[in-house]
């Protein structure tokens, strides 16, 4: 992982470098998320897809760097609009520098992206080039509207909510842009032609595996260390999101911790106290919502893994196949 996160990440440096030079302060602002410490799972997906097919992850590298200067500038927006104190250990981007720079070097990040696309047509052709630009433009939209879905549940306090409604939310918010696309363009550039049946199969293998890390994300925003995770704790709780947590909660408590609760979720961020807070997580605590979200992202993963290994026989190189199975342990299991 840490391999193919840097290979990415000495290429997104190239980029920035040579658009923006390296003493601007646009480059300072650009730069900032790209070079904090980070998982690197959307471009290293990307690259270990290609290669687990027979091609040169070599390849797949300007698409990987596309999808994760994508990536950071979502990260930015995100920080934004959810009012978010920290990210990768440090301030966030709007925090730091101001919200109009925060807005600018967003909107630069996105522009950006297309520039690896479009070298791409010197390194994988023409066809698989305008297959890849059609799956991230794809992303793009999908995440676009799972935003937009997550924010309209907040603002109209949406509060009858079942684990499906959290499932297809993520399905385009998270897994698309996280795991999905990063896996079918790795397949797109490292196969000779990609058949339906096999993107169709690592869509399936992807999604469910998208969905653990996503929840598994949400556990840790309520439970793990500031200093280990890297962003605020409770964050979630104070933005109001319908995490599969929160969901559970929702579908369990009395009705008259239901009228409690829909008052606190109404109330704004900066409205929301301690006591708040602590109320929706002792209801957690006492209704086993975490051990519930645990469980289903266990039991994702477990599927996940089973699509691959039963289904991909496609994917000829042992070595890359066996980095995909070991990410179903490591994106359920992991600290941060």
């Amino acid at each position: 992982m840490r391999t193919l996160r840097r290979k990415v990440g000495e290429r997104m440096q190239w980029y920035l470098q040579k658009n923006f030079g390296a003493t601007t302060l646009a480059y300072k602002l650009l730069s900032d998320y790209p070079t904090r410490p980070g998982k690197g799972i959307r471009p290293a997906f990307c690259l270990a897809a290609a290669a687990a097919v027979g091609g040169d992850h070599r390849n797949a590298v300007n698409t990987g760097a596309a999808i994760e200067l994508l990536h950071n500038a979502f990260l930015i927006k995100d920080d934004v609009v959810d009012q978010s104190l920290y990210r990768r250990g440090d301030l966030t981007l709007n925090r730091k520098y101001g919200l109009a720079l925060a807005a600018n070097a967003g909107d630069a990040l996105k522009i950006l992206s297309m520039s690896p696309l479009i070298d791409n047509l010197e390194v994988i052709g023409v066809r698989k080039s305008l297959q890849v630009i059609l799956e991230v433009q794809n992303m793009a939209n999908r995440s676009v509207a799972g935003q937009i879905t997550e924010l309209t549940y907040v603002k109209n306090n949406k509060t009858d909510l079942e684990a499906q409604d959290y499932f297809d939310l993520c399905e385009n918010k998270t897994c698309w842009y996280t795991t999905i696309t990063p896996c079918r363009t790795g397949v797109i550039i490292g196969s000779d032609n990609a058949t339906t049946e096999q993107l169709e199969t690592i869509t399936r293998f992807a999604l469910k595996l998208g969905l653990a890390f996503q929840i598994t994300d949400d556990t840790l925003n309520l439970s793990a260390s500031e200093k280990l995770y890297g962003k605020e704790i409770n964050g979630d709780i104070m933005e109001g999101k319908r995490t599969l947590i929160l969901i559970h909660l929702l579908n369990s408590c009395t009705p008259e911790e239901m009228k409690r609760m829909k008052q606190i979720l109404k109330k704004p961020r900066d409205a929301k106290s301690d006591p708040d807070v602590e109320f929706v997580r002792a209801l957690m605590v006492r209704y086993s919502s975490f051990e519930n979200a645990r469980r289903v992202a266990t039991e994702l993963a477990e599927e996940a893994r089973a699509i691959l290994v039963n289904e991909c026989d496609w994917m000829t190189e042992k070595r890359w196949k066996n980095f995909f199975v070991e990410q179903t342990n490591y994106l359920i299991y992991r600290k941060k």
